[in-house]
Formats: structure tokens, C-alpha cells, sequence
């Protein structure tokens, strides 16, 4: 019998492909579920791209994820204060992009010191 992780794991491999290093690098742990066989690939494309990619990614992770389990997912992010503009748009791709996510059981938590804040996820 398939265990929930092998599942998960190959609903991953079979999303993200060859992509899924670009994940590993900023998840270090989705070497433990997906394996460290993935080929180490080099783009030489410019930042926007680079980022756009990993937002894309990260959408698609949560998607499998969230469609692995019938219990809700939820994502908790503190320190946000601390979030540099990629990050916020990362964020932002995620809760907002019209897709499959809103009809899944996924809830976001983030935390922040409000007065370090304010201003930088009022103009996200």
C-alpha cells in the first residue's frame, strides 16, 4: 500500500517537474519528501522571471498539497515585518490569484509587528 507521503510526493513530481529544485531551495526540507535525485538546473534569466517562477511553483505546491488531505491546510508565516517585496508578492500570489485554491480547504496566518508594517502590506 501507497503511503500518504509516496502520494503526495509523486502528485509533486508530476506538477513540478524538473522545477521543483527551485522549491528545494528556498523549502530545504521537500528533499526529504521528494527525494535530492532532481537535477540541479542553472537559468540564466533575469530576477522578475526568476521570481514569477517561484511564485508560480509555490502556487502549485499548495495546490497539491491542499488536494492531498481532506483536513484543512494552513500556512503560518511570522516575522512578516521583515518580508522584502518578493516575499509580499509571493504572498499575494497566493491568496489572491484566481485558481484552484479558493475552493480548497487552505487558510493563511501571518504575523507582524503592526507599527513595522503598516506601510509595507497597506501598498501590497
Amino acid at each position: 500500500m501507497v503511503s500518504t507521503k509516496e502520494k503526495v510526493a509523486f502528485q509533486l513530481r508530476s506538477v513540478l517537474g524538473k522545477e521543483a529544485y527551485h522549491l528545494m531551495k528556498i523549502i530545504p526540507n521537500l528533499a526529504t519528501i521528494l527525494g535530492s535525485a532532481l537535477p540541479v538546473l542553472s537559468h540564466s534569466e533575469d530576477c522578475i522571471n526568476a521570481q514569477k517562477r517561484v511564485q508560480y511553483l509555490l502556487c502549485q505546491f499548495v495546490e497539491v498539497i491542499s488536494s492531498s488531505s481532506s483536513a484543512p491546510i494552513t500556512l503560518f508565516l511570522d516575522d512578516l515585518q521583515w518580508a522584502d517585496a518578493a516575499s509580499i508578492a509571493a504572498v499575494n500570489q497566493l491568496l489572491f490569484a484566481a485558481g484552484p485554491l479558493s475552493h480548497r480547504n487552505f487558510f493563511f496566518l501571518g504575523c507582524a509587528r503592526e507599527k513595522d508594517s503598516a506601510t509595507k502590506w497597506s501598498n501590497a
